[in-house]
């Protein structure tokens, strides 16, 4: 079997992975903040990690994978106050899309999704026990965590501790000691969501709740932790300082041993942001494409490298997906043997810090393969063919149902469509070329495809 190497955050290397457990492995990641639709850059940080999750599971027999929905946080409570709609119906409205867009993209649901209002008790405890150790204190109604009593804080993003108060988004109070520490409960006034404390009503900061919630979940320490790049400071900084100080460990990987991030999706090289109106809408995109063909697209270049998001990149993961559907559909009719596994050059390939794009050219290979095969190898190859994109989240459907051959989105009679057909493959037989690339013009305008086979023409919407 080959080694499995990640890409460590932690130290900037990639690194043999090496379980805490083999028999189980133990996977966190931040979730969504629910006060809105997921943009495509959220979806690459949960298409990144569905992977790791399944190829994992691959390789071990037992793998918990637990991500999180932050339901409180200002961006919500500033959203139900501009649309007038109580939180936790804001919450749950986006908390059910979010989870519908990601299924869409092959996405499986987390083992166990935690909310932060179902934590607040576990916030409270951990604060608590970081104030009598004098990692933490109360001032003006607000709890903060001192920087200073965590000596190695910056060692996740590589800062020296000038960098990191320079680079804190935390805006500067009156009531911190100094500029880089930062809040860990916070005052809410009689019209905001609170919670009772030892230190007034209030609610959480939002470093402490994923602390809490990776803690309560799976316990310390855990292997892997991911996120995308964006996380690395200073959330997941604030999340090792504050862990590792609560429970007195100097090391880092004594909270989590591993932590992967993804790269922005970027658009002509710019970070997608709102202020740009570059923001692409997961559900937008996904009224306009299949959600596989998202997903391709995701992962069609490395996770740590930045992604261009362009219609470039979806019409190659379409035609893509649709050149190996089409063998798939041709090949239907031959069943899989049930003993072939993932074949070795896309482990090696997914064993190399995910590198999708080889596990592609290697998937690529074996479609091809089996569209040339004779019928003793073409179980096998099929099987392979099957076996490596589960691991993906790829060709998992009805080659039928993904081409949709014989079915139209468009209102457009089918029977119309199979008339045209008929008179465009009477014109063949006749040599009129002119007249029956007149009608394929004329399916096309309707946005049907045409596709001519040896066992006659076929047809789909491409809507």
């Amino acid at each position: 079997m080959s080694i499995f190497k990640i890409h460590n955050t932690l130290g900037n290397k990639k690194e043999e992975f090496i379980p805490i457990d083999k028999d189980h492995i133990r996977i966190y990641a931040c979730g969504p903040t629910v006060y809105n639709y997921a943009h495509i850059g959220n979806a690459r940080m949960a298409v990144v990690c569905d992977l790791l999750v399944r190829f994992m599971r691959s390789i071990y027999p037992k793998v918990t994978y637990v991500s999180n929905i932050t339901d409180i946080d200002d961006k919500i409570i500033n959203a139900s106050l501009e649309t007038n709609t109580p939180i936790k119906e804001l919450t749950t409205k986006y908390e059910k899309i979010y989870n519908q867009d990601m299924g869409e993209l092959g996405v499986l649901k987390p083992d166990i999704q935690p909310r932060a209002t179902d934590h607040i008790k576990e916030m409270i405890s951990l604060i608590d026990q970081l104030i009598k150790q004098n990692n933490a204190y109360v001032s003006d109604n607000h709890v903060l965590f001192n920087v200073s009593s965590y000596k190695n804080y910056g060692l996740l993003s590589g800062r020296n501790k000038e960098d990191q108060i320079a680079g804190s988004r935390v805006e500067v109070a009156d009531y911190k000691n100094n500029s880089g520490d930062f809040v860990l409960w916070k005052p809410s006034s009689e019209d905001q969501p609170g919670w009772d404390s030892p230190w007034g009503k209030g609610r959480p900061g939002w470093h402490i709740e994923c602390s809490a919630m990776s803690e309560k979940t799976l316990s310390l320490p855990f292997d892997i932790h991911g996120g995308g790049l964006d996380l690395t400071f200073p959330h997941h900084e604030n999340e090792i300082a504050q862990s590792c100080a609560a429970h007195k460990f100097d090391d880092p990987q004594d909270y989590a041993k591993y932590w992967i991030h993804n790269g922005f999706v970027t658009m002509d090289g710019e970070k997608m942001s709102k202020s740009l109106g570059n923001i692409f809408l997961v559900n937008d995109l996904l009224k306009k494409y299949p959600g596989e063909t998202l997903r391709l697209s995701l992962i069609s270049s490395h996770y740590r490298q930045p992604l261009n998001w362009n219609s470039k990149i979806i019409e190659q993961a379409q035609k893509n997906l649709d050149r190996i559907y089409r063998i798939l559909k041709d090949n239907e009719n031959i069943s899989i043997d049930e003993n072939i596994h993932v074949p070795d050059n896309v482990v090696d390939a997914l064993s190399d810090d995910l590198n999708t794009s080889k596990a592609m050219f290697e998937i690529n290979l074996i479609a091809d393969k089996l569209s040339k095969s004779n019928n003793k190898k073409k179980s096998a190859l099929k099987g392979e063919l099957v076996s490596s994109g589960k691991i993906l989240g790829l060709f998992q459907q009805s080659p039928s149902e993904w081409l949709k051959y014989g079915k139209t989105n468009n209102n457009i009679d089918s029977n119309f469509i199979e008339e045209l057909i008929l008179k465009r493959n009477k014109a063949r037989e006749v040599k009129n070329f002119q007249e029956a690339d007149k009608i394929r013009d004329e399916l096309t305008n309707i946005n049907i495809e045409i596709e001519d086979t040896i066992d006659g023409t076929i047809w789909r919407s491409k809507n």
